[in-house]
């Protein structure tokens, strides 16, 4: 399994994908380099990935910030806090539950490293909260995998659509059927599209 460690792991993916599929090298000409957009693993990233769904990225900052001023970031802290003290974090009655159930999941985290993408999203999918794409992501940028693709992602949909030339933006199955082709790549794929995206998006107004 191909463990994404550096910006040389990168521009190795975004070099074969190239070479392998001539949109990719244009827009690689359009994005320039690649961001390696590693982050930290652990139950505080989950922790934070599920207090930023469905919120705004001020709300999450807030919130998460609440968090950690409480010193409610790790498993045992979380796992005894009252419904209360979470609620006066900005916690909603779902999203406690939702905190709890990791904080009580029994997740080791460092076995997480060694398992394969599909495991990972296994057994983190197993606790309420978490989804697909959240589980895609966690193995992408935290545990680094490189042949990973978050097929529900609507802006990796819309930048495969504009790039490829597509009547319609896929859908997930859609989706994640092309995304077989990028392998073992598919998390250098997802980096292109983003960053497609966004220069799509200046260019465009897409929405």
């Amino acid at each position: 399994m191909r463990i994404i460690k550096g910006d040389p792991c990168v521009a190795e993916g975004a070099a074969w994908l190239a070479a392998r599929e001539p949109r990719f090298a244009q827009a690689l000409t359009l994005v320039g380099k690649l961001p390696l957009r590693l982050k930290p693993e652990g139950f505080s990233e989950l922790l934070s990935a599920i207090m930023g769904q469905q919120v705004s990225i001020a709300s999450a900052a807030a919130i998460n910030g609440r968090l950690r001023d409480a010193g409610l970031v790790d498993e045992r802290a979380v796992a005894a806090a009252s419904e209360d003290e979470l609620r006066a974090c900005g916690l909603s009655r779902q999203k406690i539950r939702y905190a709890h159930a990791l904080a009580t999941s029994g997740i080791d985290f460092n076995d997480l490293r060694d398992k394969s993408t599909s495991e990972v999203i296994q057994t983190l999918t197993a606790v309420p909260g978490i989804g697909s794409w959240t589980a895609e992501i966690y193995a992408m940028f935290s545990l680094g995998h490189a042949d990973v693709f978050a097929s529900g992602d609507l802006a990796l949909q819309e930048a495969a659509r504009i790039l490829f030339e597509l009547p319609d933006r896929p859908k997930e199955k859609e989706m994640r059927q092309m995304a077989l082709d990028w392998s073992p790549w598919q998390s250098v794929a997802a980096r292109i599209l983003w960053a497609y995206y966004r220069v799509a998006k200046d260019r465009e107004g897409i929405t």
